[in-house]
């Protein structure tokens, strides 16, 4: 018992002091131990982190992560780069900036670690995934093996990857460049498009409200005509829905709105009683609106107007074409006055004193020769005169005028009086060239007959100008005049010549022609400038390609050319016959069913396949009908050609162009000045 109670009594001394020391325990525990644990813990997740051969599934993870940075690179530009990371930079430590400057936060960095992050310009990833092949026990496959093994490239796969970054970034570089482009030719266009704007007309076009927006000269004119044309519509509506109360004041307003415009084209013509009318007249319209508006009516009333308005206007047309084309052909009384002023001298001088110096100079085969052949003693004036001025000696040109008998003594005159410089002048009469018949010449013989009588002189009978317009042109004086068709005969006419330029006498020479004899004709007898387009002044244009004499020997879309300014091979002229096609062609033509009139058609025929084009700036034309030419062609041009109705020495020649010949004519000649010709 004592033994039991003596242990007991040991036992329960042991409860006590093992009660004592277990608080002190505890606070060891949290005092030292803990806080080795911790470390060590955070030891082993560094080492963990910086071992990536000591678990493959971190390993595989961490390798992933550098691949992905590694190939961030090349799947962006630099400047792509550089605009993500400046909208990336406020994300926190993780953002793109962060990584790509290696600037991670303290709580994200490792101990003993440089960095968490490959720089993608110094990784290898075959380096990389040889050391992982290295450590990954063999005759395991695991999926993530797999999944590494997809990543894996090859040098043929690099370069090929290479390749493509370049070909990438040179196509976002022309891209970039492309819209640069781009941008800059909007803004000039916008540019453009702001100065028209701010120098267009940008009032309120209305017949129902003043224009008061934007001032225009003749703003008020068109508001009349418009109030006008909209009064005789709804002056019909009114008739024809019996709004007799209305009618009759539409009928007095309009007809008071139409003495007050008058004949006016601007605001300034109009009679000062316009403004009152034109409020008056809106009244009107505003009431007649309410009562009659009908939108298929008035559509159409209008409709009907301007269909009349387009019949009228077509009349009018013809009607323009015709006096055009009679005024073309018509001669101004001043030039006509001259003609009879010189022939009256010519004839009071003695014989001795008709002659031309340097005669000696007409056959010399050495010199430049030209030919002009006109009834226009102004016009070849002109023609001389610009050839000598822009001629670099002028003692070696030779002109060779030929006109008719109405025009021969004053032709002599003028040049007797008017000598071209240094130059050689000869003046022939056409009538005297007695070779020249209806049996040798079929034009000739084809005006003697009946039928070109009637085609020529009467052209159907016209009975109004309209009707007539479309024959006069076939009645022209040109197209019977020999003058005309003497280009045809230019061996004959100079046998003793090699080489001539032929000039027509409504063109103005600007520069030194002396380089066309030069020019290497290849063989061919004509040189000539082209003047066909796309579609324009082609061989169907002039010939009847419905018969099969044309058909047969010619091509459609063949080149046209002009005359008027041509150098002509006399020598292969006359090997080639070429007056004999001519005529053989014209002989073919009697019944006029090849081609209608002129010269160029049968000149086309004769020189196919005979014509050297010329430089386009030897001879640029359309200054007679054209009101478009380019004027730096114009001052570029060595001949220009006022080829059209709207000739020069008429009123009717476009100013825009007249200056270029008026500037060789001396408007203060005695001869002018009697004929009281000004510019």
């Amino acid at each position: 018992m004592a033994m039991k109670r003596g242990l007991s009594g040991a036992s329960v001394h042991r409860n006590r002091g093992g009660g004592s020391r277990f608080p002190l325990a505890i606070l060891l525990f949290f005092a030292v131990l803990v806080p080795f644990i911790f470390f060590v813990r955070r030891g082993l997740h560094a080492t963990d982190r910086d071992d990536l051969s000591t678990d493959p599934v971190k390993q595989n993870v961490d390798w992933r992560e550098r691949l992905a940075l590694q190939n961030v690179k090349s799947l962006f530009t630099k400047k792509a780069m550089d605009v993500i990371a400046s909208r990336t930079s406020d994300m926190g430590p993780l953002s793109l900036d962060t990584f790509k400057k290696n600037n991670l936060s303290a709580s994200w960095k490792v101990i003993g670690a440089k960095t968490s992050v490959v720089d993608s310009d110094t990784y290898e990833p075959n380096r990389d995934a040889a050391d992982v092949r290295k450590e990954t026990p063999k005759g395991k496959k695991d999926k993530f093996s797999d999944d590494r093994a997809q990543f894996i490239a090859k040098p043929a796969d690099l370069a090929r990857r290479q390749l493509r970054e370049k070909r990438r970034e040179k196509r976002a570089s022309e891209l970039v460049k492309q819209d640069d482009e781009a941008i800059v030719k909007f803004e000039n266009a916008a540019i453009e498009r702001s100065k028209s704007v701010d120098s267009a007309v940008l009032g309120k076009y209305s017949i129902w409200r003043k224009e008061n927006e934007n001032e225009n000269s003749d703003s008020t004119v068109r508001l009349m005509r418009d109030q006008i044309i909209m009064a005789k519509v709804y002056l019909s509506i009114a008739k024809m829905k019996k709004k007799g109360d209305l009618y009759q004041q539409l009928e007095a307003h309009l007809k008071q709105s139409q003495r007050a415009l008058g004949e006016a084209n601007a605001d300034a013509d109009l009679h000062s009683s316009a403004p009152a009318k034109i409020k008056d007249m809106g009244q009107v319209l505003s009431k007649a609106r309410e009562q009659l508006y009908d939108c298929k009516l008035v559509t159409k009333k209008l409709r009907a107007m301007l269909q009349s308005a387009d019949e009228q206007v077509r009349s009018l047309k013809k009607q323009s074409t015709f006096l055009s084309q009679l005024a073309a052909k018509t001669l101004p009384n001043a030039i006509h006055c001259l003609s009879l002023r010189l022939t009256i001298d010519y004839n009071l001088l003695p014989p001795e004193k008709r002659k031309f110096p340097r005669s000696e100079n007409l056959e010399n085969p050495n010199l430049y020769h030209y030919a002009l052949f006109s009834d226009n003693v102004l016009a070849a004036s002109v023609v001389v005169n610009s050839t000598v001025m822009n001629a670099k000696d002028s003692s070696k040109h030779v002109f060779h005028l030929v006109t008719d008998k109405l025009n021969f003594g004053a032709m002599n005159m003028w040049f007797l009086l008017n000598p071209p410089g240094k130059a050689t002048i000869h003046v022939e009469n056409v009538d005297e060239f007695k070779w020249l018949n209806s049996s040798y010449c079929p034009v000739l013989r084809q005006l003697e007959s009946a039928a070109m009588k009637e085609y020529y002189f009467k052209a159907g009978h016209p009975t109004t100008l309209s009707s007539g317009a479309a024959n006069l042109k076939y009645r022209n004086p040109k197209y019977l005049s020999m003058l005309n068709h003497l280009r045809f005969y230019l061996p004959q006419v100079y046998p003793k010549l090699d080489k001539i330029l032929f000039l027509d006498d409504d063109i103005v020479v600007q520069k030194d022609l002396t380089g066309l004899w030069s020019v290497n004709l290849q063989g061919k007898v004509n040189g000539a400038v082209e003047t066909c387009g796309e579609s324009f002044h082609r061989f169907d244009k002039y010939l009847n390609f419905t018969n099969p004499h044309i058909s047969r020997n010619f091509d459609p879309n063949a080149c046209g050319w002009a005359y008027g300014m041509n150098i002509f091979d006399l020598e292969e002229w006359k090997k080639r016959d070429i007056t004999g096609i001519y005529h053989k062609w014209q002989n073919m033509n009697e019944d006029r069913v090849l081609w209608k009139l002129g010269t160029l058609p049968p000149g086309l025929i004769t020189f196919y396949g005979l014509t050297h084009p010329l430089e386009k700036s030897w001879h640029v034309l359309g200054l007679g009908y054209n009101p478009s030419v380019d004027r730096t062609e114009i001052d570029n041009a060595a001949v220009i050609h006022y080829n059209g109705n709207m000739k020069p020495w008429l009123e009717l020649a476009m100013t825009r162009y007249r200056s270029y010949w008026t500037k060789y004519i001396k408007y203060d000649h005695p001869y002018l000045h009697r004929c009281k010709l000004s510019e």
